[in-house]
């Protein structure tokens, strides 16, 4: 927003080609489509961009009513678009409507998707491509749509009161003295109105970043402008890339102005542009791509897993579809639930048994995991079968396996030499593993009974005395390829019966536990629960008394080495927020490497007592939270309403580091609040910590409100002056609100900058 203020609002919105890009004048035009929710529900609707670049109207005529209704939505809402018929509204249409005239608009949140067909190709491309376009302009239309709304009579020059509503809508309560002073101040030509350059010089004081001001000065011998050298000294001392050649290169990429760029300097603009850019974030951008050993036995990883994967929100009433797969895959999740039960026709289908919630067919979740797989991540999904289908449903089920996944299924080991530990991820790159329980033939026979006896749900001890569907065949009669339980490889669902004999036992059997089990294991037996995941696969889920699909803290399990601790997606809140952190990491692929104390089958890591042990480098972390940009207001119904904010950093692993601090609250001012608060942490087991941020609205008579957070693991947290782009409550973008901090890492008295050297301390101390 700096740059946008610098260079004049107006010419940077002008520039940006908003009136000038084709596909945004036949948004602007309008368009008359057809809604679509179902095959029998399609409705006639008229969709146009307004002129401020943000919002999309769409109209409809209720011919019951004679009335027109209207609905609008933001570009900042939606979370992404989709060509084609890709929704579950759309899919059975494939083939009877043209796929390129079809797209489907999905919003961030629980906001129901759009499904729309146009009447033409060009028109379908041309929203597809105006939508992601506007999208990408966010900053732009951020600055534009407030400054429209609050010019309230459109004729290019804001009053005082005008001023005074644009100050509300962006979250800052100025002083009745300093915000008349100001005004008067910019008002050049004393008519009591800013014109577009006044309200330049207005905005660009209400934008001044001191605390920016401040960092630039100390390192620039004129206070004008640093020299290749003094940003080079910057760089080292926030533990960068300290070499002439890298200041040169950011001078190329930030500088806007020309003469600067050509005598190598960088001006206080420039600055602030490389400060607030996603290369100074506090996450480290190497650690953005794939860079652990993916070679590694699958036990060495924690793997990102999901519950319950079909369910849109709590397992007694909400619906079951395909968009949370979706929504999950595309987040990186590498293990996705399916519980399967009997359908109509002999095709199975897939909800919480024995609940309201609604049917997905089987058939349906397969082809949306066959084509969304791998978009987010190339390493192996696991897909992790609750299954309560008879037997013949059972052969469907491995039927639609087969001929959906195709090659992606893998069906058979990798080799033919016995099993001595897992594959890597890297060697079952693109394909897909199923879990569940692996058919023997003394079994046959109880399965005339019960379904279950052929095959696996996620928790083998709750489906023993739940599922108690009858078969009319005998498995020993169904083909050998139909066989469902013939598709379980590396992923074999078998009961716990303790810790004994750990190193004997076969690498590709796998146990699921209860978050209480877990618990419990991890208290009596956290040494041996840390050696059996060292070579076994564990798999953690939900109490099933969590009826509103909350969930649990997966710290806990993480701390042990369990590698697939599985949440509710569709649930957020602290626990997601730590999840999305965790797997932030290693390119969001799904797949983090545990510390090597979680990986030896002889460790003594015991995550109840950890003084002294394996992993055990206490480590100073010192963040002073210095201020906050652009906070977004969070009573929108109340103009005057201005955010109270207050910090919270909070550290999450072993019991001993668990901790949190807080800053002073800063009353309303949402937009630039300044703390200078320093937090200070000891951390004993640093390689298990994240760090969580979070921004909180105050409030003197009830709870705090939620504003925003942003976690990363201790391991990826980049020291020295670093911005924290902050999330949302459903882990999308909070754009433009950040944090903007100091992190300074000392272990054993010695302070430490760079991750890499961290990670090299931590590895001559383990």
């Amino acid at each position: 927003c700096l740059f946008l203020i610098t260079n004049s609002i107006f010419v940077c919105l002008h520039s940006s080609g908003l009136l000038d890009n084709d596909d945004i004048r036949v948004m602007m035009k309008g368009s008359n489509m057809v809604k679509v929710r179902s095959s029998r529900w399609q409705k006639s609707r008229n969709l146009r961009l307004l002129e401020d670049g943000l919002t999309v109207w769409c109209e409809s005529t209720k011919s019951s009513r004679k009335a027109k209704s209207q609905q609008t939505f933001a570009v900042t809402e939606v979370e992404c678009v989709r060509e084609g018929c890709q929704s579950e509204a759309l899919r059975p249409l494939s083939g009877s409507v043209p796929e390129n005239q079809c797209f489907t608009v999905i919003f961030k949140g629980t906001r129901k998707s759009l499904d729309l067909l146009c009447h033409c190709k060009d028109e379908a491309l041309s929203w597809v491509r105006g939508l992601l376009w506007l999208y990408s302009l966010t900053l732009y239309t951020w600055i534009r749509g407030y400054l429209r709304r609050a010019d309230q009579n459109q004729d290019g020059k804001m009053s005082y009161d005008e001023v005074k509503r644009l100050l509300q809508m962006i979250n800052i309560d100025l002083s009745e003295q300093y915000a008349r002073a100001l005004f008067k101040r910019c008002d050049r030509s004393g008519d009591g109105r800013l014109d577009h350059i006044e309200i330049e010089e207005f905005c660009r004081e209400l934008l001044r970043r001191p605390e920016l001001d401040s960092v630039f000065r100390h390192y620039s011998s004129n206070g004008c402008v640093l020299s290749t050298a003094e940003l080079r000294d910057f760089l080292g001392d926030q533990g960068e890339d300290a070499s002439l050649n890298h200041a040169q290169s950011l001078i190329l990429t930030y500088e806007l102005n020309d003469w600067a760029q050509k005598n190598q300097l960088m001006t206080q603009n420039g600055f602030t542009m490389y400060m607030l850019s996603a290369e100074n974030d506090v996450f480290n951008p190497d650690h953005a791509r794939v860079y652990q050993d993916m070679t590694r036995p699958l036990a060495h990883y924690f793997i990102s897993s999901s519950h319950n994967t079909y369910l849109t929100k709590d397992q007694v009433t909400s619906a079951s579809s395909t968009e949370p797969y979706i929504r999950a895959l595309n987040q990186g999740c590498r293990c996705v639930e399916l519980d399967c039960w009997d359908g109509d026709k002999g095709e199975p289908v897939i909800y919480h048994g024995h609940t309201l919630t609604s049917k997905v067919p089987f058939k349906e979740v397969i082809q949306t995991i066959a084509q969304y797989a791998f978009k987010a991540s190339p390493y192996p999904l696991i897909l992790s079968l609750e299954n309560h289908c008879s037997v013949e449903q059972q052969a469907v089920m491995a039927k639609h396996l087969r001929t959906i996944l195709g090659n992606k299924l893998l069906s058979k080991p990798l080799s033919d030499k016995p099993l001595k530990e897992l594959p890597s991820p890297e060697e079952l790159k693109g394909r897909i593993l199923i879990k569940g329980k692996k058919h023997t033939p003394h079994l046959a026979q109880m399965a005339k009974t019960s379904s279950c006896a052929s095959f696996s749900s996620s928790s083998d001890d709750e489906l023993a005395s739940s599922s108690k569907n009858t078969s009319k065949k005998d498995p020993a009669k169904v083909s050998s390829g139909g066989l469902l339980s013939d598709l379980v490889v590396y992923c074999k669902s078998v009961p716990f019966h303790g810790f004994q004999n750990v190193s004997e036992k076969p690498p590709n059997e796998m146990s699921s536990f209860s978050e209480s089990e877990a618990l419990r294991l991890i208290k009596d037996s956290g040494k041996l629960f840390v050696r059996h995941n060292s070579r076994q696969l564990s798999r953690i889920y939900p109490s099933g008394q969590r009826l509103q699909s909350s969930n649990y803290d997966p710290q806990e399990m993480w701390n042990c080495g369990c590698q697939m601790v599985a949440l509710n997606f569709q649930t957020p809140g602290e626990q997601m927020d730590l999840n999305q952190g965790c797997f932030l990491t290693n390119g969001r692929c799904g797949y983090v490497i545990k510390p090597s104390f979680l990986c030896s089958p002889t460790s003594n890591f015991n995550p109840e007592n950890t003084g002294g042990g394996p992993g055990h480098i206490p480590t100073q972390l010192t963040i002073r939270i210095i201020s906050a940009q652009q906070l977004p207001k969070i009573n929108t119904e109340k103009a005057s309403s201005i955010v109270d904010p207050q910090v919270w950093v909070e550290i999450h692993g072993v019991a001993i580091d668990n901790a949190k601090q807080k800053t002073q609250r800063i009353d309303n001012n949402g937009f630039n609040p300044r703390w200078d608060c320093t937090v200070s942490f000891q951390l004993q087991v640093p390689d298990l910590v994240l760090v969580r941020f979070v921004v909180e609205d105050h409030d003197h008579t009830s709870k705090n409100d939620f504003v925003g957070q942003f976690t990363l693991p201790f391991t990826s947290l980049r020291t020295g002056y670093r911005h924290v782009h902050l999330l949302k409550a459903d882990g999308s973008s909070l754009s433009p609100a950040t944090l903007f901090i100091h992190v300074k890492v000392t272990r054993k008295g010695v302070p430490i900058k760079t991750v890499s050297e961290r990670m090299a301390f931590a590895k001559a101390n383990a």
